[in-house]
């Protein structure tokens, strides 16, 4: 038999070696007819202000305790920890043999019959020479190999970063009357996207690219999939003069203006490879073993269409072609950052834009192929190698790049073992910037077009938009304005709704937290929402509410409504139903992670209007934190007597034999 009394016991130790605990109690009268042993409500055990804001502080930026395998350490062994910390490489590189580099080659030439393809159709969307395209092929997938996590990500420019930098760009120069100040633009925003994905590594602010929500982010990248494909109208079709807007209207009335330019030739040509293309894609989705042959189709069509456009090149002239390209390895381009101008601003917020685009998808797919694989990647390692490769690619003649989808994909199913892949990719690069530019000239422009559609097509996620549908209604609606604001508004504004709506949701989650009624499953001391639970019966002369969030500022007010609403609905409902009166309200505390001086404040404002109507207000089970305040701010003193509890159940149990011992 227990105490009845409400008490709060201080677990924590005594500075000297008195090991005796401290307890503060509310003495209230003993009851004999008390059925349940009532425990005591402890303090958390007592901090300093400088150990409260450490453990804080390590929670927020150091989850993962990254330091946890240097304690204990020697000297040496502490050095080369650090190195395989920072440089992964040190990691895998001594348990390499010929085995793993048999795989890391095969895969590697085969991303890279995918890559230089790529690589020269994604410069051609961020309005950007072909040849940058595949300088960005060369330099970053170099880097990460040796900063780089991940085992299978294969690195270059990916459609949605590259079409984000194209139209955010092109708003303030035009690419065809100012190629130069554009391409310097161009590499000052890569240098700044490298800079602030480095800084949120080194930082450990990671948790900056969670307000992306993946609802939003299905949305966008349908909308930019949807852009970018109508984009590519202008090659499919042979247009010369096309809109450079990016919205849908513009895009499709520029189709229909100008169809006395649209030529034949190249419509045959280009959808006859769209549809081979599209064909393997198909048949690499629906049998796995035969990724190769999406792999292998962009360079197919390109050597095929290229070698067709050659042989009937006095005919063929309704057809662009790509034309010369620079042979040679990237060359320095340090000289043409942009730090000083009037178009410094838009380098800036076209880098932060593409910068924390590249990232989430980097790291998303990273860690995709991770999970597959049963491994760990870092996700602060990531943003810094992610950042330093930019950083290093925007001084040699490279634009934005990041783990690519359709890359890594190709480089697991060939069955890569290391980031040696990358380096092999690299490498054939580096053999194609030397020696076969040449053969890229008869190239035609309209099969850029189809690489890039059949690339981007898979973006358009229909069956998780509908999942978004059939599990959280407002989830999808976050989806659609985020795909719409693509479509009709523009990329980058789209962008920023889908990142409003994130934090809309936030919003409305904390400003607006649930609370729920609690009831009694019948034969037992289990209290569960009545609503949910058919078993669940109400208490007599109880109510029982449960908060499942914080009580900040920003929902207290909204909270002491809610309740008081509660409070009105249940005494209706006893009055409808001739049942006790109501004479306390139980505010379960369980989910109340946290609370600050205004819910503080608003717990206290609460316990004295009900006690003008007579009513006892009842605390079940803060947690530490919240224990802790409410302790300091001594609201708990002005509590009646048994108002804080550690279980809904010891605090029914023991004001029930109060009334009864009072009658």
């Amino acid at each position: 038999m227990g105490v009845n009394s409400n008490r709060v016991e201080d677990s924590s130790s005594p500075s000297d070696n008195n090991t005796n605990e401290t307890i503060i109690r509310i003495s209230s009268e003993l009851s004999t007819r008390q059925t349940m042993e009532i425990h005591n409500v402890c303090l958390p055990p007592q901090k300093t202000t400088c150990q409260k804001l450490k453990h804080r502080l390590s929670e927020i930026f150091f989850p993962d305790d990254p330091l946890h395998r240097f304690k204990n350490q020697e000297w040496c062994k502490k050095l080369l920890l650090g190195l395989q910390f920072f440089f992964p490489i040190f990691q895998w590189g001594p348990q390499y043999n010929l085995n793993l580099l048999r795989s890391d080659v095969i895969s590697g030439l085969t991303i890279a019959s995918l890559a230089i393809p790529q690589g020269i159709s994604y410069a051609k969307l961020a309005n950007l020479p072909p040849i940058v395209g595949l300088y960005s092929s060369f330099v970053p997938p170099l880097i990460y190999s040796i900063l780089g996590s991940s085992r299978h990500l294969g690195v270059g420019p990916v459609s949605i970063a590259s079409l984000v930098m194209g139209s955010m760009l092109q708003e303030a120069v035009s690419y065809t009357q100012d190629p130069i100040l554009y391409l310097k633009l161009a590499f000052t925003a890569t240098f700044f996207a490298g800079v602030f994905q480095a800084s949120l590594g080194l930082l450990r602010l990671g948790f900056i690219i969670d307000f992306l929500s993946k609802a939003t982010l299905i949305g966008f990248m349908a909308g930019a999939a949807v852009i970018v494909s109508l984009q590519q109208l202008k090659g499919l079709l042979g247009i010369v003069h096309f809109t450079t807007k990016m919205q849908f209207i513009p895009v499709m009335s520029s189709v229909f203006s100008h169809r006395d330019e649209w030529s034949w030739q190249t419509v045959v040509l280009g959808f006859s490879f769209l549809v081979f293309l599209l064909s393997t894609r198909h048949i690499s989705m629906t049998k796995p073993k035969l990724f190769w042959l999406s792999a292998a189709a962009p360079l197919t069509s390109v050597i095929l269409s290229t070698l067709l456009v050659f042989c009937i090149k006095s005919k063929a002239h309704g057809i662009s072609i790509i034309g010369h390209l620079p042979k040679g390895l990237n060359p320095p381009s340090s000289n043409m950052l942009y730090f000083n101008g009037a178009f410094l601003a838009v380098a800036v917020k076209t880098g932060l834009v593409t910068g924390i685009l590249s990232l989430t998808e980097g790291i998303a797919v990273g860690r995709t192929f991770a999970s597959l694989k049963n491994y760990q990647v870092d996700g602060n390692k990531e943003m810094m190698a992610i950042g330093f490769m930019n950083m290093a690619g925007s001084c040699t003649s490279c634009y934005v790049t990041t783990g690519s989808f359709s890359r890594s994909a190709v480089n697991y199913n060939a069955g890569a073992q290391t980031a040696v892949s990358n380096i092999v990719m690299a490498s054939a690069v580096l053999v194609t910037l030397l020696f076969l530019m040449p053969l890229f000239y008869y190239t035609p422009n309209v099969i850029l077009g189809a690489i890039i559609i059949t690339a981007v097509i898979g973006l358009i996620d229909y069956q998780s938009a509908y999942k978004l549908w059939k599990v959280d209604k407002l989830d999808f609606i976050a989806c659609l304005c985020s795909f719409f604001g693509v479509l009709f508004i523009s990329v980058p504004l789209g962008l920023a709704i889908a990142v409003a709506i994130s934090v809309f949701k936030i919003l409305l989650h904390v400003t607006r937290p649930n609370t729920v009624v609690l009831g009694n499953i019948a034969g037992t001391q289990i209290y569960h929402s009545l609503s949910r639970y058919r078993d669940a019966q109400r208490v007599s002369s109880f109510l029982i509410l449960a908060v499942e969030s914080p009580i900040y500022f920003a929902n207290s007010t909204y909270l002491q409504d809610r309740i008081l609403r509660w409070v009105h609905e249940e005494e209706e409902w006893i009055k409808a139903n001739n049942g006790r009166t109501l004479k306390c309200i139980i505010l379960d505390m369980t989910a109340v992670t946290a609370i600050d001086t205004s819910g503080i404040d608003m717990v206290r404002e609460l316990r004295k209007m009900l006690e003008k109507r007579s009513l006892q207000l009842v605390l079940v089970n803060p947690v530490g934190s919240v224990m802790e305040k409410l302790h300091q701010s001594k609201v708990l003193e002005s509590f009646r007597l048994n108002g804080l509890y550690l279980t809904v159940a010891e605090a029914v149990s023991d004001i029930s034999s109060l009334w009864k011992a009072h009658a």
